[in-house]
This record gives C-alpha cells, sequence and structure tokens, in this order.
C-alpha cells in the first residue's frame, strides 16, 4: 500500500469522490443537492490518495482531503474508501496521514460532517477518538448531520 499526498487536480482523486458522490446521492436522500454545494474539490489543495498493488501497477482505493477552516482547524473533506476494500485499515491510514499533515501545518484540531444515515462513518469517526460537537457552519439546523471534532 502506498499513501501519495496530492492535491484535488489527481485524477484518482476526482474518480473516487464521484463513487463517493453516486454513494451519497442515494443515502442524503432529498437533501443531496444541500450537501453537495458544499463539497466542490476545486478548493482542496491537500489531499490523500491510498494506492494498492496489483501486480503491475499501483491503483486507487481510498481518498481524503482537508481544508482550512480557520487558522487554527482544518475541515476534513470527501472521506472515501471503495465499498470492497473497507475493514482492511484503509481509512485508519488515510486519517492518520491527513492528521499528521495537519500537524505539520500548525493546524490544533480537525473538524468533520457527516449524515446520521452513514452508520458506518459515524462508528469510524468514534473508533478515530472523534467527539460529537454542536452542528457548525452551513450544518447548523441540518437534521441529517452529525458533526465531529479531534484535538491534535
Amino acid at each position: 500500500m502506498k499513501i501519495r499526498r496530492t492535491n484535488s487536480e489527481n485524477t484518482d482523486f476526482i474518480h473516487l469522490v464521484k463513487d463517493l458522490d453516486a454513494y451519497l446521492k442515494i443515502t442524503d436522500e432529498d437533501e443531496h443537492d444541500f450537501y453537495n454545494q458544499f463539497n466542490s474539490i476545486d478548493v482542496l489543495s491537500e489531499v490523500v490518495v491510498v494506492y494498492e498493488d496489483a501486480t503491475t501497477k499501483l491503483y486507487a482505493v481510498g481518498c481524503a482531503a482537508m481544508k482550512k477552516f480557520d487558522e487554527k482547524t482544518v475541515e476534513i473533506k470527501r472521506m472515501y474508501v471503495l465499498p470492497e476494500k473497507r475493514g482492511l485499515g484503509i481509512a485508519q491510514k488515510i486519517m492518520q496521514e491527513l492528521e499528521d499533515w495537519a500537524k505539520e501545518l500548525n493546524y490544533e484540531k480537525c473538524i468533520l460532517e457527516t449524515g446520521k444515515r452513514q452508520i458506518e462513518a459515524v462508528h469510524f469517526y468514534h473508533k478515530c477518538n472523534y467527539k460529537m460537537i454542536e452542528n457548525y457552519g452551513q450544518y447548523k439546523g441540518m437534521q441529517n448531520s452529525i458533526c465531529f471534532e479531534k484535538y491534535l
């Protein structure tokens, strides 16, 4: 497995995000358009893609990104692992890489939002020691949203 730091122009990241969006369109139901407006990848300059060695070449199996929220905080965005690769520790590797990168950039905290219907994601964030917080920013008042934070 190889972890690569990149940006939102990475074609493997773009393909994984398309898969993520197709999944979220189903789970978010009528609220998908609301959430989708906040998920443009054009503004993401810190992206992590995980590759798996498949005999002769690497192929992307997971991704996530972070963006500046304020001077001390980054927001984790676009976290995704291919369904057939879940449960293998890939998501933890992605999250650890993002947290390490955030520390290197002198951030003190990570925040993120996920949907209540994304039960696996909620469980994963708890497992990574993220604590539930009041919904922030555009997610205030959104019944489907759950927001988390973790101090680095």
